[in-house]
């Protein structure tokens, strides 16, 4: 099941709680006692900044998959809606470290991760994500990663009922989302059984893998599905789902919507699913979200962080999708894939 670590950090109390989140999501990772002891310093400066110049944000930590193996590191990933930072290169730099903060700044959060990344929009706020892995799979965790994203549960949930899965070989990257019935320990069950599916026992194009999907998710309560497949030699995306997953798709320089078919995989009969094909270019980028966003949510501007790494991009939509001030109704899971070119381990 997908667990996450989830800390509204409102004020200063509540900044040793992301630490101890960060340090619980280390060592359920298999990190080492100075990983573990890295990842518990950049939780407690990135909270601590959330608190002093933001009024307080959101710290999320969960297992980030490496979409080209089966590698896995922990990404902590924080957001919240304050004023931005005006000149971010200036604040990465050593001595601009906040007044009795526990590290030196965020210059020793970026030393400290295997990857480091900050995105802040003036007037929206700042998104940071940091990512921390075992000495034997830090090189693959180095550098951006074009396919990612982030889960939020529901308030009180320490399981999110949604659930992502990246895979890729002979240059084809399949990109899944599910978002199982309802939320809590049932929906996650769901979710989570779709998510083996697709990585371990599924294959074949992405309206294959949704009628496996179908009867492997029978003795559950269901989900909805949407799944892509990006083949980069060939310059096609291939998008198929079922159910009410978002799927917006930025290309030639607008956005569209992409549509499932209703219903709900694992429930009922399945109506054949219908794949929808698209020309895939550099500068081309593709989000899924659950129904976690609000309705009214508009991707309009988040083309600008093409170039960044997939869960910043995911965590900004979610930064943007909503305020501080809104309630979540659901889990929320978000998953983005940008253009990229990439050959080294693929097949694996």
């Amino acid at each position: 099941m997908t667990r996450v670590w989830d800390v509204e950090v409102g004020d200063a109390t509540r900044v040793p709680e992301a630490a101890r989140a960060a340090g619980e999501a280390a060592r359920g990772l298999g990190l080492d006692g100075a990983r573990t002891d890295a990842a518990v310093l950049t939780a407690s400066e990135l909270a601590t900044n959330m608190c002093r110049y933001a009024g307080g944000g959101r710290f999320v930590a969960e297992a980030a998959q490496e979409p080209w193996g089966r590698a896995r590191a922990l990404q902590i990933l924080t957001l919240d809606h304050g004023p931005g930072i005006p000149d971010v290169p200036r604040a990465m730099e050593d001595g601009f470290s906040t007044a009795d903060s526990l590290g030196t700044g965020l210059g020793a959060c970026a030393r400290a991760a295997d990857f480091f990344e900050l995105q802040s929009s003036p007037g929206r706020g700042t998104v940071a994500v940091a990512r921390f892995a075992r000495p034997e799979d830090r090189s693959h965790f180095g550098a951006q990663a074009s396919t990612g994203g982030v889960h939020v549960p529901l308030s009180g949930h320490r399981r999110s009922g949604d659930a992502l899965a990246f895979r890729s070989g002979a240059g084809r990257r399949t990109v899944m989302l599910a978002d199982g019935l309802g939320h809590g320990d049932a929906a996650a069950e769901a979710s989570t059984l779709a998510t083996r599916f697709v990585l371990h026992g599924g294959g074949g194009t992405p309206e294959a893998l949704l009628r496996g999907l179908h009867e492997a998710l029978r003795r559950t309560r269901g989900a909805a599905v949407a799944i892509a497949e990006i083949d980069e030699p060939r310059h096609r995306l291939t998008f198929c789902g079922v159910g009410n997953v978002g799927a917006r798709l930025y290309r030639g320089g607008r956005w569209e919507t992409l549509l499932s078919r209703p219903g709900i995989v694992g429930a009922f009969g399945l109506r054949t699913p219908l794949p929808t094909r698209y020309e895939w270019l550099p500068g081309d980028m593709l989000v899924l979200h659950s129904d976690g966003l609000p309705s009214r949510w508009t991707p309009a501007g988040i083309e600008r962080l093409r170039d960044r790494d997939a869960a910043v991009v995911a965590g900004a939509v979610f930064r943007d999708s909503g305020s501080a001030a809104r309630l979540m109704r659901d889990d929320t899971s978000i998953a983005v894939a940008t253009h990229t070119v990439r050959t080294d381990r693929e097949g694996r």
